[in-house]
């Protein structure tokens, strides 16, 4: 009997964890798709903003996320930029490539329809390491995704980049 219920525990366990990655695939999937749009990026938390023109394509499989795309400013620089995430279970992590080409690191979790990420830049920016970046679904055929920074000398969160993209 002991041996029976230890089974069924498991069995109830495993269900779970098997639906919470199953929960996400239809997330991802609806984030798929070529994007277009704009927004701006700071050099740092103290420069002027740069508007931008960008676009993405986005492809899900599954639980991963493939985030591919270039973003123009000041008419002549282009960038190419990219983020490969993958949900396990509730958690996300991954990594972004940014206009600087240095690879980082990305960890966090879904809530609602934004992934808020902690970011581990692959180098010291704006005084540290780490920022924050969040994918969010703002409707069917609307993304935006926000990266916020800490202001090294007023201590004050500052948007660094947002690029709000609607599906082409």
């Amino acid at each position: 009997m002991k041996c029976c219920l230890y089974a069924i525990v498991a069995l109830i366990y495993y269900g779970i964890t098997a639906a919470a990655f199953a929960d996400e695939t239809p997330f991802l999937q609806s984030l798929a798709g070529d994007w277009i749009g704009g927004g701006m990026m700071k050099r740092s938390t103290s420069s002027p903003p740069i508007n931008l023109d960008c676009n993405f394509k986005t492809q899900a499989s599954g639980v991963a996320l493939s985030m591919k795309g270039t973003c123009r400013g000041m008419i002549v620089v282009t960038r190419a930029v990219s983020a490969n995430i993958k949900a396990n279970g509730t958690q996300y992590a991954g990594t972004y490539i940014g206009p600087s080409g240095g690879v980082s690191g990305l960890q966090g979790r879904r809530n609602g329809d934004a992934i808020n990420l902690a970011v581990q830049w692959s180098r010291i920016i704006n005084g540290d390491r780490s920022a924050t970046m969040t994918i969010q679904r703002v409707d069917d055929n609307a993304i935006r995704i926000r990266t916020v920074d800490k202001d090294p000398a007023s201590g004050q969160q500052v948007v660094t980049s947002e690029i709000n993209l609607r599906r082409n």
